[in-house]
């Protein structure tokens, strides 16, 4: 009975921490450039106010908080060159400048 209790503890205890390893590597796994894409009305009209101050293709919406935005919306113009659009929280334009990953390629 005592091995059977001691095996218990011993597969609980690595479970754990099994578990706080994912934990943190998800945790860690995130820069600070990060961003989750979005969905749903509010991305649609972020969509919309960016292809209008941009024309173009939409590649991704996200939350934002840079330079006092609420939505970065991520097009590619007719030009070909991809830039950020950022929102705020009326949808109107705060800044539209060039996608750090675009930028030095060609």
């Amino acid at each position: 009975m005592q091995i059977k209790r001691r095996y218990i503890a011993v597969v609980g205890a690595a479970l754990a921490l099994s578990a706080a390893g994912v934990g943190v590597a998800v945790a860690g796994g995130q820069s600070g450039d990060a961003k989750e894409q979005v969905s749903g009305p509010g991305a649609d009209r972020a969509r919309e106010a960016a292809l209008a101050a941009h024309p173009g293709t939409a590649n991704s919406v996200e939350r934002d908080s840079e330079n006092g935005a609420t939505w970065e919306v991520e097009v590619t113009g007719t030009d070909g060159k991809t830039v950020d659009v950022r929102l705020d929280g009326n949808y109107k334009v705060v800044t539209i400048e060039g996608d750090g990953e675009d930028q030095g390629g060609s």
